[in-house]
């Protein structure tokens, strides 16, 4: 347990998948490495839309808005299905964990398009690929 600014306990995500009474046989670090990478990169994601939005070449960063949007869904609804210990099937969860890579990776090629020009786009790009790995290490466990 963690404690947070109030003192009182709180209990992350980590924790709770330990002590999941019946966990999938996923190895729990690849597991929970992918969940992660898919959170931090949803939320960067997001974040790296917003702040191209706020670029004065807004029309040369239209693709960049919706690769980072929709590497976002991919990641959220990834870091979600990951997350479900009970009874997975591993077919749905390979394709999900497939397709997240796929966006992780269109959007970091993007971002790099215009990482010279935009931190955001180089920091999004650096997320986009350790998700991506994590993924492609979760899709050979799974098998």
């Amino acid at each position: 347990m963690s404690g947070d600014s109030e003192g009182k306990a709180t209990m992350t995500f980590h924790e709770i998948i330990n002590l999941h009474p019946h966990p999938s046989d996923v190895d729990r670090n690849l597991l929970l490495r992918c969940i992660e990478e898919c959170l931090d990169c949803a939320a960067s994601c997001t974040a790296c839309a917003d702040a191209c939005l706020g670029e004065s070449e807004l029309a040369e960063l239209r693709g960049c808005v919706r690769l980072n949007l929709d590497c976002a869904d991919a990641c959220e609804a990834t870091g979600r299905i990951v997350t479900r210990q009970t009874s997975p099937d591993l077919r749905l969860v390979k394709a999900t964990v497939e397709a997240c890579a796929v966006a992780c990776l269109a959007c970091a090629e993007e971002c790099d398009r215009h990482a010279a020009h935009h931190e955001h786009c180089r920091v999004c790009a650096a997320v986009c690929r350790r998700c991506k790995q994590a993924c492609d290490e979760l899709v050979l466990a799974v098998g």
